[in-house]
């Protein structure tokens, strides 16, 4: 075979490899930065059964995000001192739900979201954590109480809440279920967790890059 036929191979087999992966990446979720406080989102149309039932609510949702929190501190009618005191402690937890009209970017401010390609089997992961977060009854998902502002409900969570159980916690742990190099060890502050989810996202640019100046170097 000519040195061309080789290089016209080589394409083809970097095009067929690179559309593969493509392929494989089928979603996009979002890690929200708000303040000391990580959320979890993805599209309203990525959701699945049984996860879809949390849009039940947030009819004008394009967009849904997941935040872990303490229940005694959010449903407080003053945070003071014996309040916030209490959060230390293990206690029961909720999940603060919301969903945007928007996107992430335009809703929290483009320098506090990172997106990550998920595949289809990555994203069932994390909706299978999510899910299992949730108190349900009969596999059904009920509002607590309406949320903060509008386009926001509450759930009740199923795991205690803490000071060694935080929403950075939690989000560190639905990350690392949906198959992403997440180490929830240690992580209770937001920074802890986004340093992390940063450094996944070098690793898909990079690979990203990568790929390209492959397909650019055998077209040469």
């Amino acid at each position: 075979m000519s040195r061309a036929g080789v290089r016209r191979t080589a394409l083809l087999l970097l095009l067929l490899a690179a559309g593969a992966g493509r392929n494989s990446y089928s979603s996009t979720l979002f890690v929200a930065r708000r303040g000391w406080h990580i959320d979890i989102g993805m599209a309203v149309s990525d959701l699945a059964a049984p996860l879809d039932q949390a849009a039940a609510d947030l009819p004008d949702a394009r967009y849904i995000f997941f935040g872990f929190a303490d229940k005694h501190y959010l449903m407080a009618a003053h945070h003071n001192g014996p309040v916030l005191f209490g959060a230390l402690w293990p206690g029961a937890s909720i999940v603060l739900t919301t969903g945007l009209p928007n996107t992430p970017a335009q809703a929290f401010g483009e320098q506090e979201v990172i997106a990550l390609s998920a595949t289809a089997e990555q994203m069932r992961a994390l909706q299978s954590f999510i899910w299992a977060s949730l108190r349900t009854q009969d596999e059904l998902l009920k509002m607590y109480s309406p949320g903060p502002y509008d386009g926001s409900v509450y759930f009740l969570g199923t795991a205690k809440y803490s000071a060694f159980h935080t929403c950075n916690t939690w989000g560190a742990e639905a990350l690392r279920a949906a198959g992403f190099r997440i180490h929830p060890g240690g992580v209770v502050f937001a920074g802890q967790l986004w340093t992390q989810v940063r450094r996944v996202q070098q690793t898909q640019n990079t690979a990203a890059a990568s790929g390209a100046s492959l397909l650019i170097g055998a077209y040469r």
